[in-house]
C-alpha cells in the first residue's frame, strides 16, 4: 500500500456506508456485496504496476505451500545496471548482515525498529532493515497496518514503500512473491554489550491459522441452504473480494466485513453471517456457508467476480440439519439445584479493579406485562444486583461457565512453560456469541454444546500447527480413532469461515467489539439486540432493557447483548433472554427434573390449569365437548351413524392440497355425508368377552416369541462367560472359580413393579431356577422366583446384607449380583438421605462387604452406560461386554429369526426416501400447543402440552366413534396424527377373526399428568361406549397393572392359560391386546413392551434435560425385533406404511413450514415427490410432475388399515380399487380448513393449512390420488356400479401393485397383529426434540450423541474432540472414560486415588446393549452356563470300568475277615497269585495263563464303548481332597505353588547327580531342580553346595502331617493337565514330591509348577517310553537308599532303619476313596485325602514284608459287582503303587517298555518270590485326560513329520530290504507288532487258553486272542507248574544266561508250534540260537528273520521265528 492515508477511518462517511452495506444485503440475492470496511478503510486508488503487472496483487500471505493453488511464478526486477548483487549486501554496496554489523552504530529514525531479514541464500544469518513500527505487528499480533515503509540500514537510502521495491534493493532475490510476513522475521535489538542481537520473532501467526482455516473452509463446508428465494445476498459490487476465489455463490452468506484494523496484516476475524430473514420454522436452516476467502480483503481490493468462479463445495455437504433448533438450552447440562446459581458468581480475571455496579430495580408486573419471564446470562465480570421484582427474572451462571471452561487450557499446553497456544480472548467469546444467537432461528433455543463447540474449533484452527506440534510425540492412532485434541472438521449452527487467529495477536480490542456485534446483529432484524457504545454498565444495560421490555419494544427481540468496554478494564457482558418461547424453555431448564415434576404436581393441584382444560374444552363454533359427549352418551343405544374406522368421501378427498396461498376461511368448509357403517345391527363392536365365546375366532398367525433364547444372545452370554474365565485364568488371583461348587444370584431392578414382575417372568420362564436347584419346571412357580429379584427401594437392604451373610458362609458358592437398569440410580449415599431413595446403589454395591468379598461378582447390565465410564469407574475397560452387531455387511452372523430395529435405525427411517418416516413430529399438535403456551406464560409447558394432547384424543375418539352428530366437523380440532391413531387403534381388532389389536403408547412422565390424563381419556370412552373395544391402562411404575376382567379373559384365551386367577402383571403379556398404554415416571424404568405396540406417542416427554442418556432411553421405548424375513424397515418398497396409511396423512398439516422448501433441505427432501412417498404407486404410469411448494411431505404416522379386499373379504368382495367419490352428491370442489390453534379469534403465529379438495378427474389432483383406493374402499361394504373410467383410472394403479407388498401377498393375512410384528412401531416426538435428534454433527452422528451422557457426569475439558462415527463401542468407552468426571454426587466420585491405576474392582463387569434388544435373557442364559460350568470345574471324568474276566472265577474263599485293617503277611502267603489281569484298560492283551482260571467261551467282547478312545467315564463331582492341574489357584495353595513370602516366586537351582548300573552300563548323570522353599529334603556337601542325597525319615518315625514316602510322578506332555496339585489331596500334610519329566520338556514343566522338584531324565531317555522312567526312579531310589543308610552310619544312627518306600503315581490319579462296611447297607466309598490313604499303608505293622503294595482301581459298580471281595488281594497292581525299593532289588523294571509295564513288573517281583498286595479297602479315581501320557507316541515315517495310516505289517520287514523307515522308537513297533499280528505269528495258539505261548522273563502283549505262560528264569523264582501242558509257541526277548538250553527242555510244545527270538541285533540273534541249542527242535528258514522298520541309525531290533519239529 504505502499511501498516506493508510490506517486512517474516515469517520464522517461511517453511518451512510454501514446504512448502504445492511439495505445491500438485505434486497440483494445474487452475489456478496462489497464490505463495509473496504469502503470505509481505504480510498478507492489504482493499483501501482511493476513489470506489467500489478504488485502484490498475489491473495496469500503464506507461501505457496499453505495456498490451495500451485504459487505464482515471479521474476525480480534486474538491478540497475553498476549496482551490487553480492547476497547479504544492498544494492549500494554495504553490508546488512547481522553478523557483520552487529557492533556498528545506527541512526534508526523515530518510530522505526530494527528488523531482521531472513534471506533464502543466506540462511545462516538475518540482514539488517529498519521498518515503520506501525506496519510491524505488536507484541500481541494487533496493530499492524497494510503495506510497508522501512529504510536500508546499509547505504542508508530512505523511504522505499514497497516491500517488492525493497527486497530487490537488498537483494533477497526471490522467486515467489515478496510478503513482508515471510520476510520480516525477528525484531532486533542491542544487549548490554551494545551489540546488535536477534530478539523475538515478529507474530505474523495470525494469518497462519486465517489462512489454513480459509483452506480447510473450502474442503470442509457444510452449508445449509434455504431455497433460493431464501438466501439473502447483495447485488455484486466491484471490488469488495479477492479474484480467483472459487466459492458457489448460492452457498455464500452474506458478509459483512471486519474493520480497518482487523484487516491490516494480522488481525483477520470471521466474516459475519447473516441469516435469512424469512425462515419460517424453528429448523430453518440458515445459509451459514463459509465464504472460501470470506473475511478481510486482500491488499489491493480487487474486484470478485461470483459469476466467474466454480463451486468447490460438495453436493452431499450442502444439507446440514439445524444443529441448535432445540427447546432445549444453555441450561441443558444445569445441576439439581440450579436456581441457586446467581448466589455463587464466578469470577473473572481482570485488569484492574470494576467499580461496584448501582443494583438494579426489576420492574412490578413483569410477567403480566411482557408475558414472560427474562432469563439473564452472566458473562463476564459481576453481575450486578437485582433488587425489586426479582421473583419474575431468572439468572443463569452456565454462560459464564462455559466461558471460563474454554479459557482453561488442557494440562497438555501447560507442561512447556511459555506457549504460543493461548485461550479465546473474552472479546472473541462474546462475539462468537451473538454470531451464534444470530443465525438461531426464532423458535430455537440456544444449546450450550453448540457454543461450547463453536469456542472449541475457532481456538484449534487457530492453533492448527501448534496443536499438532504438541501432538507429534503422542502415539499415532488411526484416523478418526484417536482421542487428543483434534481439530473437528464442523461445528454445528455455524458458519465455517468462524475461525481465529491466536490469542496471543489479540484479534480483537475492546473498543472493536461493540459496533463489531453490532454489525453482526443487524444482520437478523430485530431478533438479536446489542447494547454496546450506548451503555457504560451491565446496570445500565439491564436497566434498559427492562425498560423496553415494559415498553412493549423487544416484542420481535429473542435477545439483549450488553457489552460493556471501559477502556482500562476488562470487558463485561452478559445475556438477556427475551424470546417468549426461549424464556419459557430455559425457565423450565433451571428446573432439576424433580423440581419440574414437582411444579407440574403443584399447578394441578392447586387448580392453576383448570382455565387451560375448560379452554381446550371449547371447541368453538363446533360446540362444546361436555355437551357433545352428554349427547353421544344419551343416543349411545342408536346404531352408530358412521363406523369408528369410516371417512366420508369428502374426508377421503382431503388429499390434495395446493399452497398456502389458497386460504379460505373455515365458514367454506362443507359438512360431510355419513354413510351406512359396517358394524353390528346395535351400533356396538363386540366385546372381548363376546369374542372369546366364538369357536371359529381363532388367528393362525398369533405367537408369543419373546420367550424363546435367541441365537445372539447364547453368544453374548458366552461373552459373559468368557469374561469371567479370563478373571479367574487372570495372575491377580481375584476370583477362583476352582473353589466354588454352585451359584447363587440375585437381580437388583429399578422401583418398577412391571419391571420386577417383567424380570421374574423372564427368570421363572428361563429354565435357570430348575439348573441351580436339579427340580422340574412344574416344581418352581413365579412366586418362588420372585426371591432372586429386588427392587432398589429400602427393602433391598435387608435382602443386600442376607447376601453378604451367606456369601460368608459359604465360600465356596459364588454370588452373581445382577445390576439391571444399571443407569437408574447412580447417585452417591453420602450426598442423599436415607428417605430420598436415591443412593441405594451405592450404599449396596459399594459397600466395603460387597467389594471385598471374594465370592461375590457384580454385572452392570445396562442400554446407556455412559454414566459409568468416566475417569473414575470402577469397572475396567476390558471388564466391558458390549452387544455385537447382528449383521456384517447386511450378511446375518447369527442366522436370527427377527431383526433389531433400534433408535439408530429410526433416525436411519428419517433419512430414507422410500416412504414416510416412522419418526416423525405432529406441527399442528405443536402449533396449538405454542399458541396456548403464550396465552398461558405460568403454566408449564407440560401441563399445557399435555392437555392439548389428551384433548387431540378425546376429539378424535368422538370422531372416530361415530357417535357424535357432524362428527366430520370434530376433525379440525384433532390433529391428522391422533386421528390416525384412533382409527387404527379402534378397526384393528376387526380385522382379525380373533380381533387381536394393536398398543398405543402415550408418556406422560408426570405422575399427576398421567392420573388426569388416563381419568379423562376413560371418561370420554365411557361417554362414547367404547368401553370393551379398547383398555385404557395406566402405567405408574408405583403400582401393579389394573386391567378390565373382560380384557383378561381375552389375553387367556390368546395366551392358552388355565389358571382362574392369572392377572397380567407386565405389558409383554398384553400382547395383540387393543389398549392405550399411557406409561408414567420421570424416566423409562426398564420396562418392555409388546410387539403389538404399532404407535409410540412421545409428543409430551420433556425437551428440557438434553443428555444422551436421557434421549435415547425415551426414544428406546420404540425399540423393536422386527421379523427378519421381512424387508428392512429403512427399505420399505412396496410394503411400505403407506400400504395401511390413512390417506389424511398425505395432507397432513405437519410440515406447513416446509412448504415452498428446497428440495434437499428437509431430512426427508428424498420423499417429498409423491411417487417415493408412496412407495406402491403405479409404476407404468408417468409421475406426477413435482410441485415444490406443495405440501407433499409428512411426518405424519402412515400406519393404520388395511382395504377390505384384503382385511374383509367376506364382507365385501368388491375390489378396492373404486373409489365412492362419482356416487357422492358433492363432486364438485369443496374446501375445508383444519385450524390447529384455538380459539380461532385468537392471532396466530402460523398461517394456518387450508386443504382444498379437488375432484379426482382433475390434473393436479395426481400426486395423491394413487394412494386414495385403501381409504375410501373402507367407506363402501355395498356393491357400487363401476365409475367412469377417467375416475378409477388413477386410483386402480395401487391397487394393482398391492401384490407386490408382503402384507397383500397372502390374501388370509388379515390380523392387524402378524402385520405390525413385520414392522417397527411409529414414533412421535416433540418438534424440538425432533429437529435435534435428526441434526447430524460433522462426524455423521446424530447431534444427541455429542450431548453430556448423563447428568450425573460433567465433562473434564472443553478441548476434546467430537465422537466419531468410525468409533466402536469400546472405542467410545475409551472416549468417555478419558473426556467425563463424576459430578460430586455421582457414586463413583469417590473412586479416585492419586497416582494409582488400580481404581478397578476387579470382580465387576457391564454388560451394555442397545434397549430391547434381550439383555435379560442374555444375562439369565449366562447365569445358567455359567451354573453348568462351575459344576463342570468342579466334575471330572473318571474312568468308571467294572473288572475284567471275574465271571469264571468260581472260588469264593475268604482269607481276611471283611472289617481287617491291615493284611497278615502269613495270610497272604498262603493266597494263590491272581494271575488272570482285571483292570478294563487291558482288555485287549494277552490273558495270562492260570491253571485255575477258566476263561468265558465268550471271552471278553470287545463294546465300541470300551476301546481306548471311547472308554468309559463317569462324570463326578471332585471331592475336597482332589488333586489339581495347574489351573486351580485358590487363596490355600499359594504357598504351596510357590507364593511363599519367604521366597521369590521361581527361585530354585539346578543339581547333578551321578550314579551307575550295570544295566545302562555306564555312569549316567541326571538333574534335579530343587526350589528354595524345598531344598530342606535334600542333603548337601555344604549349604549350596554338591547334592548328596535326598533325606529319607526313618521306618520308626511317626507324624500326623507327615508323609513318609516320597511321591514319584512320572509324566510328559501334561505340563497344563497333570494333575500335580496335592495340597488338597494331602489335606494340608507334608509330603516329597516329585515330577519326573524328559530333558526337552524341563523348562515348560518349570514354568508351569515353579515350586516342584524336578527329576530330569538323562537325554537318551527322551524317546523312551514309561519303562525307562519307572525302571530310573526304583534303580535311583536304591542307591539314594543306601546313601541315605551311609549318611545315617556316619551320623551314629541305625543305616536299617531307614524307610524304603517309595510312591509310584500315575500323573492322573485325582481322588481316593475309601470303603465303609455298614451291617444294614453294607459297604459304601466316601472320598478321604491321599495323607488318610498313604498314613493307613504306611502305618501296616509288617508293610516291611511286602514288596510292591496298590489300591484298587475305582468302579461304580466294583463293590455291588461283588460284594465278597476280599479286603487285600494278591495279584496285579496298577497306577498308584508303594514299592519296597529294598526288598525289590534285584527286580528291574523293563527299561524300553511302552505297553503293559506293570503287568511285566508285577509278574517279575511275584515270581522273585516277594509278597504284592493290594489293598481293597481303598480306591484311586483317575480322570480322564485326553492331552499327553506316555501313550501318546505317534508312529510316522522317518521322511515327514506329518502322520501317516502305517499298518501293523508295516511295523518289521526283512533285514536289508529298501523299506520306507519309520521314525518310532524300535521297541514300541515291535510291542505294536506284537500286538496286532501275534495271530498269524502264532497261529496255534489262537484262541486256545489251554495250549498258551510260553513267555521267558517277560511279559509281552501278543493280543487279546493268545494266552501268555509268564516264566521266570531265575533261580529260586517262583514259577506255574506246567506239568503236562503243551505250549504253542514260545517267546525269548532278550534272553540272558540264565535262559539255558536245559530250562527250556523242562517244557514241551506242540508241533507245529511257533518260536520268536528277540535280539538287539543279528549277531546277538544269532548267537542266541546257537546258545540255546534251537536248530535241534526249531527249523529256521532264510525268511523267518525280520527287524523292525527303523533306520540302522536308529538301531533296530530284529527277531527270527521258527516252527516246532
Amino acid at each position: 500500500m504505502g499511501n498516506s492515508y493508510a490506517g486512517q477511518l474516515q469517520t464522517t462517511r461511517f453511518e451512510e456506508v454501514l446504512h448502504n452495506s445492511i439495505e445491500a444485503s438485505l434486497r440483494s440475492n445474487t452475489v456478496v456485496p462489497r464490505p463495509v470496511f473496504s469502503q470505509l478503510y481505504l480510498e478507492t486508488e489504482q493499483p501501482i504496476v511493476h513489470n506489467g503487472r500489478t504488485e502484490n496483487d498475489d491473495d496469500e500471505y503464506e507461501d505457496g505451500s499453505e495456498s490451495n493453488s500451485p504459487p505464482i511464478p515471479y521474476q525480480m526486477k534486474p538491478a540497475p545496471e553498476g549496482c551490487c548483487t553480492t547476497d547479504g549486501f544492498c544494492q549500494g554496496g554495504r553490508d546488512l548482515r547481522l553478523s557483520s554489523i552487529a557492533s556498528d552504530p545506527m541512526d534508526v529514525p523515530a518510530g522505526f525498529m530494527l528488523v531482521g531479514v531472513k534471506s533464502p541464500s543466506l540462511p545462516e544469518t538475518l540482514l539488517v532493515c529498519a521498518v515503520d513500527c506501525r506496519f510491524l505487528p505488536d507484541e500481541r499480533g494487533r496493530n499492524a497496518l497494510l503495506g510497508f515503509s522501512g529504510n536500508c540500514m546499509g547505504c542508508g537510502e530512505k523511504g522505499f514503500r514497497y516491500f517488492t521495491e525493497f527486497s530487490n534493493h537488498i537483494n533477497l532475490k526471490l522467486s515467489t512473491q515478496p510478503k513482508k510476513q515471510k520476510h520480516l522475521k525477528y525484531h532486533l535489538y542491542r544487549n548490554k554489550q551494545g551489540v546488535l542481537v536477534r530478539g523475538a520473532l515478529i507474530c505474523w501467526r495470525g494469518h497462519d491459522g486465517r489462512m489454513r482455516q480459509m483452506a480447510s473452509s473450502l474442503s470442509e463446508s457444510h452449508v445449509t441452504s434455504d431455497e433460493q428465494s431464501a438466501t439473502t445476498h447483495a447485488s455484486h459490487t466491484p471490488g469488495s473480494y479477492t479474484a480467483g476465489s472459487h466459492v458457489d455463490p448460492i452457498s455464500l452468506p452474506h458478509t459483512a466485513d471486519v474493520p480497518p484494523s482487523l484487516i491490516n496484516g494480522s488481525h483477520a476475524a470471521p466474516a459475519i453471517t447473516q441469516p435469512p430473514l424469512n425462515q419460517s420454522g424453528p429448523g430453518r436452516p440458515s445459509a451459514t456457508g463459509p465464504p472460501a476467502n470470506a473475511g478481510p480483503p486482500k491488499k489491493r481490493h480487487k474486484g470478485w467476480s461470483p459469476e466467474s468462479s466454480a463451486s468447490t463445495v460438495p453436493e452431499n455437504t450442502v444439507k446440514t440439519p439445524p444443529s441448535s433448533s432445540s427447546s432445549s438450552s444453555f441450561s441443558s447440562v444445569v445441576l439439581n439445584g440450579a436456581r441457586t446459581e446467581a448466589a455463587a458468581p464466578v469470577s473473572l480475571p481482570k485488569r484492574s479493579s470494576t467499580p461496584v455496579s448501582p443494583p438494579v430495580t426489576v420492574p412490578d408486573q413483569l410477567l403480566h406485562t411482557c408475558r414472560l419471564q427474562p432469563v439473564i446470562f452472566k458473562g463476564h465480570g459481576p453481575l450486578p444486583q437485582l433488587t425489586g421484582n426479582v421473583s419474575e427474572v431468572l439468572v443463569s451462571s452456565l454462560l459464564q461457565s462455559c466461558y471460563l471452561s474454554s479459557q482453561t487450557l488442557p494440562r497438555v499446553y501447560q507442561h512447556y512453560g511459555p506457549s504460543p497456544i493461548q485461550p479465546l480472548s473474552s472479546e472473541m467469546q462474546i462475539l462468537l456469541t451473538v454470531y451464534y444467537l444470530v443465525q438461531l432461528g426464532p423458535d430455537q433455543v440456544p444449546l450450550i454444546e453448540d457454543l461450547e463447540q463453536i469456542f472449541m474449533r475457532s481456538w484449534r484452527e487457530s492453533h492448527l500447527s501448534e496443536i499438532r506440534q504438541y501432538q507429534q510425540p503422542q502415539t499415532p492412532a488411526t484416523q478418526g480413532r484417536h482421542y487428543g485434541i483434534e481439530t473437528s472438521s464442523t461445528l454445528p449452527g455455524l458458519p465455517q469461515h468462524l475461525s481465529l487467529p491466536a490469542h496471543s495477536q489479540q484479534p480483537l480490542t475492546p473498543s472493536q467489539l461493540p459496533w463489531l456485534a453490532q454489525l453482526a446483529a443487524s444482520s437478523c432484524g430485530e431478533g438479536v439486540l446489542v447494547l454496546g457504545e450506548q451503555v457504560s454498565s451491565l446496570a445500565q444495560g439491564l436497566h434498559q432493557t427492562f425498560n423496553r421490555l415494559m415498553e412493549g419494544q423487544l416484542e420481535n427481540t429473542s435477545y439483549v447483548v450488553i457489552i460493556v468496554t471501559t477502556p482500562g478494564q476488562e470487558t463485561q457482558s452478559c445475556v438477556v433472554v427475551t424470546g417468549k418461547h426461549q424464556c419459557r424453555a430455559l425457565a423450565e431448564n433451571m428446573f432439576s427434573p424433580s423440581e419440574g415434576l414437582r411444579e407440574i404436581n403443584h399447578q394441578l393441584s392447586s387448580g392453576l390449569a383448570q382455565d387451560l382444560i375448560h379452554h381446550c374444552k371449547s371447541l368453538g363454533q363446533d360446540g362444546d365437548m361436555d355437551s357433545l359427549l352428554d349427547n353421544a352418551t344419551v343416543d349411545s343405544n342408536q346404531p352408530s351413524p358412521v363406523c369408528s374406522s369410516q371417512e366420508s368421501a369428502e374426508e377421503k378427498s382431503l388429499k390434495n392440497t395446493n399452497s398456502p396461498k389458497d386460504t379460505q376461511s373455515p365458514q367454506d368448509s362443507l359438512k360431510q355425508c355419513s354413510k351406512d357403517s359396517p358394524t353390528p345391527k346395535d351400533g356396538h363392536m363386540p366385546s372381548p368377552k363376546d369374542r372369546a365365546l366364538s369357536p371359529k375366532d381363532t388367528c393362525s398367525e398369533f405367537r408369543v416369541e419373546w420367550r424363546e433364547v435367541r441365537p445372539i444372545q447364547l453368544a453374548v452370554a458366552r461373552k459373559l462367560l468368557s469374561h469371567v474365565c479370563a478373571i479367574a485364568d487372570s495372575s491377580t488371583q481375584n476370583l477362583d472359580l476352582g473353589s466354588f461348587d454352585r451359584i447363587s444370584f440375585l437381580i437388583l431392578v429399578p422401583p418398577s413393579e412391571v419391571t420386577f414382575q417383567q424380570t421374574v417372568l423372564h427368570l421363572w420362564s428361563s429354565g435357570v431356577l430348575q439348573e441351580l436347584g436339579g427340580l422340574d419346571q412344574d416344581c418352581v412357580s413365579q412366586r418362588d422366583a420372585e426371591y432372586y429379584v429386588v427392587k432398589i427401594d429400602q427393602s433391598a437392604q435387608a435382602r443386600i446384607t442376607n447376601l453378604i451373610q451367606e456369601a460368608h458362609k459359604n465360600s465356596c458358592t459364588l454370588y452373581i449380583v445382577v445390576h439391571d437398569h444399571a443407569h437408574w440410580d447412580i447417585n452417591s449415599a453420602s450426598f442423599n438421605s436415607p428417605d430420598s431413595g436415591l443412593g441405594l446403589v451405592d450404599q449396596l454395591l459399594n459397600s466395603r462387604q460387597v467389594m471385598d468379598a471374594p465370592n461375590i461378582l457384580i454385572l452392570h447390565v445396562t442400554s446407556f452406560p455412559f454414566a459409568l465410564q468416566t475417569q473414575y469407574t470402577r469397572i475396567s475397560p476390558y471388564n466391558e461386554i458390549h452387544w455385537p452387531s447382528a449383521f456384517s455387511n447386511d450378511v446375518d452372523l447369527y442366522h436370527e429369526k427377527t431383526r433389531y430395529f433400534g433408535v439408530s435405525e429410526l433416525l436411519e427411517s428419517t433419512r430414507s426416501g422410500s416412504s414416510l418416516p416412522l419418526m416423525r413430529y405432529d406441527s399442528s399438535f405443536e402449533n396449538m400447543a405454542s399458541v396456548l403456551e403464550e396465552r398461558f406464560p405460568k403454566l408449564h409447558s407440560a401441563v399445557i402440552r399435555t392437555t392439548v394432547l389428551i384433548q387431540h384424543y378425546c376429539v378424535a375418539l368422538m370422531a372416530a366413534s361415530g357417535r357424535i352428530t357432524d362428527s366430520h366437523n370434530l376433525h379440525k380440532h384433532t390433529s391428522v396424527e391422533t386421528m390416525e391413531i384412533v382409527q387404527s387403534l379402534l378397526t384393528a381388532a376387526q380385522q382379525c377373526s380373533a380381533h387381536h389389536g394393536h398398543m398405543v403408547l402415550l408418556r406422560i412422565p408426570s405422575l399427576a399428568l398421567a392420573a388426569w390424563a388416563h381419568r379423562r381419556l376413560s371418561t370420554v370412552r365411557k361417554q362414547l361406549g367404547l368401553e370393551e373395544s379398547f383398555e385404557i391402562i395406566l402405567g405408574n411404575p408405583n403400582e401393579a397393572l389394573n386391567i378390565g376382567q373382560s380384557f383378561i379373559d381375552q389375553l387367556k384365551i390368546w395366551l392358552k392359560i388355565q389358571d382362574a386367577d392369572w392377572v397380567p402383571r407386565t405389558y409383554l403379556e398384553l400382547e395383540a391386546l387393543s389398549c392405550i398404554l399411557i406409561l408414567s415416571g420421570p424416566e423409562p424404568l426398564g420396562e418392555s413392551l409388546p410387539r403389538s405396540l404399532k404407535y409410540c406417542d412421545l409428543r409430551v416427554v420433556s425437551c428440557s434435560y438434553l443428555q444422551r442418556t436421557t434421549l435415547e432411553q425415551e426414544l428406546g421405548l420404540a425399540a423393536y425385533l422386527v421379523r427378519a424375513e421381512s424387508r428392512p424397515p429403512h427399505n420399505p418398497g412396496p410394503g411400505s406404511d403407506l400400504l395401511e396409511s390413512d390417506a389424511e396423512k398425505l395432507s397432513s398439516t405437519d410440515n406447513e413450514e416446509e412448504d415452498g422448501q428446497e428440495n434437499g433441505d428437509s431430512p426427508l427432501s428424498s420423499s417429498q415427490q409423491p411417487t417415493q412417498s408412496c412407495p406402491d404407486s403405479g409404476s407404468s404410469e408417468a409421475p406426477p410432475t413435482q410441485n415444490p411448494s406443495s405440501n407433499t411431505t409428512s411426518k405424519g404416522t402412515v400406519d393404520t388399515k388395511q382395504s377390505p379386499s384384503q382385511s374383509q373379504p367376506h364382507l365385501h368382495p368388491q375390489p378396492s380399487s373404486q373409489p365412492s367419490l362419482q356416487h357422492q352428491p358433492q363432486t364438485q370442489p369443496q374446501t375445508q380448513t383444519f385450524p390447529h390453534t384455538q380459539p380461532t379469534s385468537q392471532p396466530q403465529p402460523q398461517p394456518q393449512i387450508h386443504i382444498q379438495i379437488q375432484p379426482l378427474a382433475q390434473p393436479h389432483s395426481q400426486p395423491y390420488t394413487q394412494t386414495l383406493s385403501h381409504h375410501h374402499s373402507l367407506s363402501q361394504l355395498h356393491p357400487q356400479p363401476q365409475p367412469p373410467a377417467n375416475a378409477r383410472h388413477r386410483p386402480s394403479k395401487s391397487t394393482s401393485s398391492d401384490s407386490l407388498s408382503p402384507r397383500a401377498s397372502s390374501p388370509h393375512q388379515s390380523c392387524s397383529w402378524a402385520r405390525g410384528v413385520s414392522r417397527p412401531p411409529s414414533v412421535l416426538l416433540p418438534r424440538s426434540l425432533y429437529e435435534i435428534i435428526t441434526a447430524s454433527d460433522s462426524s455423521g452422528l446424530p447431534r444427541c450423541t455429542s450431548f453430556l451422557p448423563h447428568i450425573s457426569v460433567a465433562w473434564a475439558s472443553s478441548f476434546r474432540p467430537l465422537l466419531s462415527k468410525m468409533m466402536t463401542c469400546t472405542e467410545q468407552s475409551l472416549y468417555y472414560r478419558q473426556w467425563t468426571v463424576p459430578r460430586s454426587y455421582h457414586m463413583d466420585c469417590s473412586n479416585r486415588t492419586e497416582g494409582r491405576s488400580d481404581n478397578f474392582h476387579p470382580r465387576r463387569l457391564l454388560l451394555s446393549g442397545p434397549p430391547q434388544v434381550g439383555k435379560t435373557g442374555a444375562y439369565l442364559h449366562f447365569l445358567g452356563i455359567l451354573s453348568r460350568m462351575l459344576i463342570r470345574l468342579m466334575e471330572v471324568d473318571i474312568y468308571d470300568e467294572e473288572d475284567i474276566n471275574y465271571s469264571a472265577q468260581a472260588e469264593g474263599v475268604q482269607y481276611h475277615p471283611p472289617g481287617a485293617r491291615w493284611p497278615n503277611p502269613d495270610i497272604m502267603k498262603t493266597m494263590p497269585f491272581d494271575y488272570t489281569i482285571h483292570d478294563p484298560k487291558y482288555d485287549d492283551t494277552s490273558s495270562v495263563y492260570c491253571a485255575g482260571y477258566k476263561p468265558s467261551v465268550e471271552g471278553n467282547p470287545v463294546r465300541q464303548e470300551d476301546v481306548y478312545l471311547c472308554r468309559r467315564t463317569s462324570r463326578i463331582k471332585l471331592s475336597k481332597y482332589a488333586a489339581y492341574n495347574t489351573y486351580h489357584h485358590c487363596e490355600q495353595c499359594h504357598q504351596y505353588l510357590g507364593f511363599n513370602p519367604r521366597y521369590q516366586m521361581y527361585e530354585s537351582t539346578l543339581h547333578a547327580f551321578t550314579f551307575s548300573h550295570l544295566l545302562l552300563g555306564e555312569e549316567i548323570q541326571l538333574y534335579f531342580i530343587i526350589p528354595k522353599s524345598k531344598e530342606h529334603y535334600f542333603s548337601f556337601s555344604q549349604p549350596g553346595g554338591q547334592l548328596e542325597s535326598m533325606r529319607l525319615p526313618l521306618s520308626s518315625d511317626w507324624s500326623p502331617d507327615c508323609i513318609k514316602s516320597p511321591i514319584f510322578t512320572p509324566t510328559t506332555g501334561r505340563h497344563e493337565h497333570g494333575l500335580f496339585n496335592l495340597y488338597h489331596a494331602m489335606d494340608g500334610a507334608s509330603h516329597l514330591h516329585i515330577l519326573v519329566v524328559k530333558e526337552y520338556e524341563m523348562a515348560v514343566y518349570k514354568k508351569y509348577w515353579p515350586n516342584h522338584i524336578m527329576l530330569v531324565l538323562p537325554t537318551v531317555f527322551n524317546g523312551a517310553g514309561i519303562g525307562a522312567a519307572h525302571f530310573l526312579i526304583k534303580e535311583l531310589s536304591y542307591h539314594n537308599l543306601e546313601l541315605e543308610r551311609t549318611r545315617r552310619l556316619e551320623g551314629g544312627g541305625p543305616a536299617s532303619d531307614v524307610w524304603p518306600f517309595i510312591i509310584l503315581s500315575d500323573d492322573s490319579c485325582v481322588m481316593w476313596n475309601a470303603v465303609d462296611l455298614d451291617a444294614r447297607n453294607g459297604a459304601a466309598e466316601r472320598a478321604v485325602s491321599l495323607k488318610q490313604v498313604l498314613q493307613h499303608m504306611e502305618a501296616c505293622p509288617d508293610l516291611a514284608h511286602y514288596g510292591l503294595c496298590g489300591i484298587r482301581k475305582w468302579s461304580s459298580r466294583g463293590l455291588s459287582g461283588n460284594k465278597q471281595r476280599e479286603p487285600f488281594s494278591r495279584g496285579y497292581v496298577h497306577d498308584f503303587l508303594l514299592l519296597n525299593v529294598d526288598r525289590s532289588q534285584n527286580v528291574q523294571y523293563d527299561q524300553n517298555r511302552f505297553t503293559c509295564h506293570d503287568i511285566d513288573f508285577t509278574l517279575r517281583v511275584h515270581s522273585a518270590g516277594l509278597l504284592v498286595c493290594q489293598f481293597n479297602g481303598f480306591s484311586v479315581m483317575k480322570k480322564q485326560i485326553a492331552i499327553g501320557g506316555y501313550k501318546t507316541f505317534i508312529i510316522k515315517t522317518k521322511m515327514t513329520d506329518v502322520p501317516t495310516s502305517v499298518g501293523p505289517s508295516q511295523y518289521v520287514c526283512a533285514p536289508d530290504s529298501k523299506h520306507l523307515f519309520l521314525a518310532t522308537p524300535a521297541q514300541l513297533l515291535l510291542e505294536k507288532y506284537l500286538q496286532h499280528t501275534s495271530q498269524k505269528l502264532f497261529p496255534l495258539s489262537t484262541k486256545n487258553y489251554t495250549h498258551p505261548v510260553l513267555s521267558v522273563d517277560c511279559y509281552l502283549n501278543l493280543g487279546r486272542e493268545v494266552t501268555v505262560c509268564f516264566v521266570s528264569s531265575r533261580p529260586h523264582s517262583v514259577n506255574i507248574s506246567t506239568t503236562g501242558l503243551l505250549f504253542s509257541g514260545l517267546l525269548l526277548c532278550f534272553a540272558d544266561a540264565f535262559v539255558t538250553p536245559g530250562f527250556l527242555k523242562k517244557f514241551t510244545f506242540l508241533k507245529g508250534a511257533t518260536l520268536c527270538v528277540i535280539s538287539a541285533d543279528r549277531s546277538s540273534l544269532r548267537q542266541t540260537v546257537g546258545r540255546l541249542e534251537l536248530e535241534e527242535e526249531w527249523r529256521f528258514r532264510l525268511s523267518d528273520e525280520f527287524q523292525t522298520t527303523n533306520a540302522k541309525e536308529d538301531r533296530p531290533l530284529f527277531f527270527l521265528t521258527g516252527k516246532h519239529i
